[in-house]
């Protein structure tokens, strides 16, 4: 019986972008009714090379081939034409509409411009049988879950006989559970015959649902193996170029008699979160864990002053202070990284100069004038002490990688020298290589003196921070743990306890 035969052929393949090789002589084979996943750090060129594929950008040198057959893609309406579309993460439904006019938009059945409904559903409830994907057809998109909206995209790509599925981190905006049924459902498609290209940053993940792994570093393929060939410590490796003997600093443990930066008594906000008592020491990063809904980011919100406690009472550095507004949280000495840095945090459009100055400006101006020379001062300097890669400080907010993007919103901070440093979700959705810069930019931070606390969804990295762990079920500390001791097994029986009487 024959084996998997090719469904799709790169032959150095090149891209570039003015003086920048974004893909640089690829050759790669992607066999039919396998999942392939392409992994590599922000500017590796995977998702460049993800878009060659599906039309959306051109290559200036090579060939793609299409089984067997050379082809050209000037749009994405060519490489649909040959089966192959694409989920990217920003997605690309109409909110207003329901599910199954999105579904079945541009390629509906009609007689003399009138759609046949009847046979709109037939079809529809086929896809669903075809699929597994239990959706109802009448909802409309923006009232989905992204979830929700993903299935949709997907039953999209399945209704116009796509042959290939190119997913551009499919599960980065999902919660644990909705991943998990999303890798379920790139397994049936590829049962199905459909060939599945997954781009993804999650490498437990990667190692999860594909069938075989390219691993891409500076625009070019380092190699491509068998998915059970790789474990998450080879592809770092090969990712970064270099071993990575840890994930993660040498943990400073703070002296036992080190100040008291933060005491939370009694904070409450019903219906997120009740009777919440907790310290953290300077020099200390205690992480928040628990469950998505447990409370955690709330509680962040609520001592920054976005979401304030409704009762409780909060001391930084013995003395007692009120935050109502973010405003007052930064005049005391609170920053905050908030859990969505494009949603919450930056200013894409705005130039990175003015992200990181805007809570200082009055450190900056002189009887209401921004001196702009003082403002670039201080901000290349924070800039350069936290190593954001950018041309200039000039440049948009929106151009950079998330991994620099969340570099920015640390020189932000660090431009006051705070006394609390709260990070919410702080390396999500970033390569490898930049979470440990983050996670030494944490570490320096409380090496000066500062308390830091952190929310993290993700076992290994509460582990590796932590020096103590307060883990959160439905509004309530759960319980406290060690983070020299502590393993993911006693994080998860008090992430899952049954939650505690009042």
């Amino acid at each position: 019986m024959a084996g998997p035969v090719p469904h799709v052929e790169l032959h150095s393949v090149t891209k570039r972008y003015g003086a920048t090789v974004a893909v640089a002589q690829t050759d790669l084979m992607v066999l039919r009714g396998h999942v392939h996943a392409l992994v590599g750090e922000n500017g590796a060129g995977k998702s460049t090379l993800g878009k060659i594929l599906a039309g959306i950008v051109r290559p200036d040198e090579g060939e793609i081939r299409v089984s067997g057959q050379a082809v050209h893609f000037g749009s994405p309406r060519d490489a649909l034409h040959h089966g192959i579309t694409t989920i990217a993460q920003e997605l690309s439904l109409v909110p207003s509409r329901s599910v199954i006019e999105n579904v079945f938009l541009g390629i509906e059945d009609s007689i003399g411009g009138v759609v046949r409904r009847g046979a709109l559903r037939a079809r529809f409830n086929e896809l669903v049988r075809q699929t597994g994907i239990d959706m109802a057809p009448d909802p409309v998109v923006r009232s989905l879950t992204v979830a929700g909206q993903q299935k949709v995209e997907i039953l999209r790509a399945v209704a116009r006989r796509s042959e290939l599925v190119i997913m551009d981190e499919p599960t980065a905006r999902l919660s644990s559970s909705d991943a998990a049924s999303l890798r379920r459902l790139i397994r049936t498609l590829a049962a199905s015959g459909t060939t599945v290209v997954l781009i993804s940053h999650f490498l437990e993940e990667v190692l999860e649902v594909s069938d075989t792994v390219t691993v891409m570093r500076d625009g070019r393929i380092v190699r491509t193996s068998p998915t059970s060939a790789e474990t998450k410590a080879s592809l770092i490796e090969g990712m970064i170029g270099r071993s990575l003997a840890s994930a993660f600093p040498a943990k400073l443990v703070p002296p036992a008699d080190a100040q008291v930066v933060l005491r939370a008594q009694g904070l409450t906000r019903e219906p997120y979160f009740r009777d919440i008592d907790f310290e953290v020491r300077a020099g200390e990063i205690v992480v928040l864990a628990g469950l998505i809904g447990s409370g955690r980011s709330e509680v962040a919100r609520g001592l920054f002053g976005a979401e304030p406690h409704t009762s409780g009472r909060v001391e930084l550095n013995g003395r007692q202070i009120h935050a109502s507004t973010p405003r007052d949280a930064i005049r005391h000495g609170i920053a905050m990284l908030p859990e969505s840095r494009k949603e919450q945090g930056l200013i894409l459009d705005r130039a990175v100069r003015e992200n990181v100055s805007l809570p200082h400006l009055a450190s900056f101006s002189s009887a209401g004038v921004i001196s702009l020379s003082r403002e670039r001062m201080g901000v290349g300097e924070s800039i350069r002490n936290v190593g954001v890669r950018l041309a200039s400080i000039s440049q948009r907010a929106r151009s950079l990688s998330g991994g620099n993007q969340q570099k920015v919103l640390f020189a932000r901070w660090l431009l006051a020298k705070p006394k609390l440093f709260i990070a919410d979700e702080p390396t999500r959705g970033i390569d490898v290589g930049s979470k440990r810069n983050i996670y030494d930019l944490l570490v320096d931070l409380a090496a000066t003196g500062a308390g830091v606390l952190v929310i993290s969804s993700e076992l290994e990295e509460v582990l590796g921070l932590a020096h103590r762990i307060l883990i959160m079920r439905h509004g309530h500390i759960a319980g406290e743990l060690d983070g020299r001791t502590a393993t993911e097994a006693d994080v998860m029986a008090l992430a899952f306890r049954a939650r505690r009487e009042s």
